[in-house]
């Protein structure tokens, strides 16, 4: 092995030198020291390399003007001290597998590299001190091979430190009091190199030069060992980020273009990750605690200051470098995803106590905000979040959702320009396409399944020193859409109107519902003339509805909110343009509430379509009876219900009579085989029950057997579900009749079988109207003793007592819930229920221009749309 060689002859001169006084050395400079550079260039003794550096180090380094220090000095030793370190680390790698505790041998020569290389490293240190007392400003130039040759022994050392319990296994014992000294005095090092490098000048005017590129070098060397330190002292990895932000920042003017940014905002976002699932990880395990432990907590509140140091310092480079950061946007964006995704209140999220929530989103997630606010105009920011093929994995849709929210709530406070950046589709050149922000956010809210039934809850708004109240996933992003819509710019208003519409079309009952809650808010905040036209729209719209599908249930139910906003002199207006004495108008007024009228209009609009229905179903009545006149009279049918519903006090006897009579009429045309095969029957079906039973009190005995008779033969033939909820409204109704005696054999067994059957359903929406129907008819009944035939079973009598009680049917922890909503979402939310739509071919409306709002949405908001989801 090199260090056991024979110490050559020159190095016997060595001793005499290191005594020699300062004078002497200078006197002797120029004839001693290029005897010393040759030696260290021609040994490859360790020990002899190392003996000869020291002395020059210390005996004529002080000498040597600073201005020659490269060429008489570094990139003549340096490098051969660089490839002896090498050669060491690459002997103890190798020979650390046969280390024990027997083999004193290899103890030995083990222990001596690391000697030797200790002494290599406080050599440098002398190298790097002696530069820096000498030097106010350096030139990178004078003194190019010094730090370069520093940092790769530095990254050496700690690889090797880090790497030293695989290196040394079981025997790290043995050594690791010189890899202690080792680690030291690396650390010494980089922190002297570090003060060095502060000093060194950089002319701003120069485009390009050997320094500008040697400091890009040396600041991504310093990344480069901040990766292999981040796990070993959290203190000095904070403080060489400081130094590379700092350099960064400092040299920015000359080094902005040649800095690889995207490896520095990756390796700080990378090490943000880690510190935050540090700090969640010390939180969940004092919340698993009994005790709280006070070690653990300064821990806690260590990592949580790293958290935020990291944050601040992404912060802040990315506010200097934000041009040259295109290809870095994902990262930042994934970066606020992987954050929220850990975080309540995420179904990912870890598990801690609320105390250590608020000290984590206190400290360092506030630090997110602003990150946000500077890469908003960022248009390759925009594109990495609105990129339409961004397919995120579950546990990131929900932060995703939350992001465009915040979105949202910033955009109003930045120019026309950027809103139209972010809420718009990018043009055909660009290389990717983009979501207009709307549209994402839809699709975001609509991925959040999980999140919305459950349902999470986040931080409300407290107004008028109210305590703060945690609002769901749904009213927290419907009030801050709304607030977005109340914001929103004119120009931007066609855009607006495609995302609601869209929206109110999805097949997503969800989503839908949303878009139809922040439709209502406009209708509520733009002027009268926009609600109106709005509604004059969807009339059209429904009206060109090609058959019953789910964009016309969406549609209809936006029609019957809207219409209750409309203006007395608006809703006349549609009276007029919409006459229900045409019967073709009637399909709209099966979607419409008479209670959003006038008592005066509602009057006269309920004898109108009483009239022209009653007068409908005589019509069929004495036709011929086709399939498609069968189409026609349900939506006589509907319309005549709707009416019941919403005016029936608005009738007179009189046209209650012709509406039961039609009714009454109709029902002898049903069969079983009709009801079974033909679905325009069973939609007629469908409608004659509730609308029989609205008139329950004054049906004939032995139409009530009837439809009851049918209504069991029916059930043994498996209807769908919307035949077998009418059946349930049906008997909801008979709990308020006293049935006579004549008929009682023939109603009474029957409906006990009925409600026994549909009592004992698996489907859970037939199950709860079951549960519901039966509940109305039990309380209401004076046939007391027919109420426990209907209960077949132990398992129903269950049901039955757990829905009155208002108690689940399972006992489930809120730990088993959130498990199972998580399974669900990744084994059902792959959009299950995709519906091909043709777009729509309808010329987009120009809206009217809004009215001004005296103030943004607040906790009052959160009660109005409460109330108008029962509209």
């Amino acid at each position: 092995m090199a260090q056991e060689r024979a110490v050559s002859p020159g190095a016997l001169a060595l001793d005499e030198l290191s005594g020699w006084p300062e004078e002497l050395c200078r006197r002797e400079l120029p004839s001693v020291l290029p005897r010393l550079l040759s030696m260290c260039q021609h040994s490859d003794n360790w020990i002899e390399h190392i003996q000869i550096l020291k002395v020059i180090v210390k005996m004529f380094l002080p000498h040597v003007d600073h201005l020659t220090l490269e060429q008489t000095f570094f990139s003549q030793v340096l490098p051969k001290t660089v490839k002896l370190f090498d050669e060491m680390i690459n002997d103890l790698t190798s020979q650390a597998k046969e280390l024990s505790s027997q083999n004193l041998e290899i103890q030995t020569t083990l222990r001596n590299i690391l000697q030797i290389m200790v002494q290599v490293l406080g050599a440098l240190t002398g190298c790097v001190q002696h530069v820096c007392a000498s030097q106010e400003s350096i030139i990178l130039e004078n003194i190019h091979s010094l730090p370069f040759s520093v940092l790769h022994v530095i990254k050496s050392t700690f690889v090797h430190c880090k790497n030293s319990e695989s290196v040394y296994s079981g025997r790290l014992h043995l050594v690791s009091d010189l890899l202690q000294a080792l680690f030291k005095e690396a650390y010494s090092l980089q922190k002297q190199l570090m003060e060095l490098l502060d000093m060194v000048h950089m002319d701003p005017s120069a485009d390009e030069n050997d320094d500008i590129l040697s400091m890009v070098v040396v600041i991504h060397s310093l990344l480069d060992i901040c990766s292999v330190i981040s796990s070993m002292d959290h203190a000095f990895h904070a403080n060489t980020w400081k130094f590379i932000i700092k350099q960064s920042l400092k040299h920015q003017s000359v080094l902005k273009s040649q800095l690889k940014h995207k490896d520095i905002i990756t390796s700080l976002c990378d090490d943000i990750l880690f510190s935050f699932h540090s700090c969640l990880q010390l939180a969940e395990q004092m919340t698993q605690a009994d005790t709280q432990d006070n070690t653990d907590y300064r821990l806690f509140q260590k990592t949580l200051k790293l958290c935020r140091f990291f944050a601040n310092s992404l912060l802040h480079y990315t506010k200097e470098f934000l041009p040259f950061l295109s290809d870095s946007c994902c990262t930042l964006h994934q970066l606020y995803l992987q954050i929220h995704s850990k975080f309540p209140p995420s179904l990912y999220a870890t598990r801690i106590l609320k105390a250590q929530q608020e000290e984590i989103a206190g400290a360092f997630l506030v630090t997110l905000d602003p990150l946000i606010s500077q890469l908003l105009t960022f248009q390759p920011f925009v594109q990495a979040v609105l990129d339409s093929k961004l397919d995120l994995p579950c546990e990131l849709q929900l932060p995703q959702c939350l992001l465009l929210v915040v979105v949202m709530d910033k955009l109003p406070s930045l120019p026309e320009d950027v809103q139209t950046l972010w809420c718009t589709e990018n043009q055909s050149s660009e290389a990717t396409t983009r979501t207009p922000l709307l549209k994402a956010m839809f699709y975001s809210f609509e991925q959040c399944s999980g999140e919305l039934s459950l349902p999470v809850h986040l931080r409300g708004v407290s107004t008028k020193g109210q305590a703060e109240v945690a609002v769901t996933l749904y009213q927290h992003v419907c009030v801050h859409l709304c607030t977005f819509i109340a914001t929103f710019h004119p120009s931007l208003f066609p855009e607006l109107d495609a995302a609601l519409l869209n929206a109110v079309l999805s097949a997503n009952m969800i989503t839908s519902l949303l878009a139809m809650d922040a439709w209502c808010f406009l209708a509520r905040y733009g002027t009268a003339e926009l609600c109106a036209h709005h509604v004059t729209i969807l009339a059209h719209l429904i009206k060109s509805c090609p058959g019953e599908c789910y964009q016309l249930i969406n549609l209809s139910i936006l029609l019957r909110r809207l219409f209750f906003f409309m203006a007395p002199s608006h809703q006349v207006e549609f009276i007029q343009k919409f006459s229900p004495k045409e019967v073709e108008n009637l399909r709209l007024w099966q979607y419409i509430s008479f209670q959003a009228l006038s008592a005066e209009l509602k009057r006269q609009t309920a004898e109108e379509v009483a009239t022209v229905g009653t007068a409908q179903c005589r019509e069929w009545l004495s036709s011929s009876h086709t399939l498609g006149d069968l189409e026609s009279l349900n939506t006589v049918l509907s319309s005549l219900l709707a009416l019941c519903h919403s005016a029936g006090e608005a009738l007179d006897v009189r046209q209650q009579t012709a509406i039961m009579e039609a009714g009454s009429q109709l029902w002898p045309f049903l069969n079983i085989k009709q009801v079974t095969g033909q679905p325009c029957v069973q939609q007629t079906f469908s409608l004659l029950l509730p609308l029989l039973g609205f008139f329950i009190q004054t049906l004939e005995p032995q139409l009530i057997s009837q439809v009851v008779t049918l209504q069991t033969s029916l059930l043994k033939f498996e209807p769908p579900d919307h035949v077998r909820l009418a059946m349930l409204d049906f008997l909801s109704t008979l709990g308020k009749l006293f049935i006579p005696q004549a008929i009682q054999d023939k109603i009474l067994p029957n409906l006990s079988c009925i409600f026994a059957l549909l009592l004992s359903e698996r489907n859970w929406l037939i199950e709860q109207h079951a549960l519901e129907a039966f509940t109305l008819f039990a309380e209401g009944t004076n046939h007391e003793d027919i109420v426990p035939q209907c209960i077949s079973s132990e398992e129903t009598k269950n049901k039955v007592v757990c829905f009155l009680e208002k108690t689940g049917f399972i006992d489930e922890t809120e730990v088993a819930k959130v498990e199972r909503v998580k399974q669900e979402k990744v084994l059902f939310w792959e959009r299950f229920a995709k519906v091909t739509t043709e777009e729509s071919k309808w010329p987009p409306s120009q809206p009217y221009a809004q009215r001004a709002h005296p103030e943004l949405l607040l906790e009052e908001e959160y009660r109005f749309f409460s109330r108008e989801a029962a509209l």
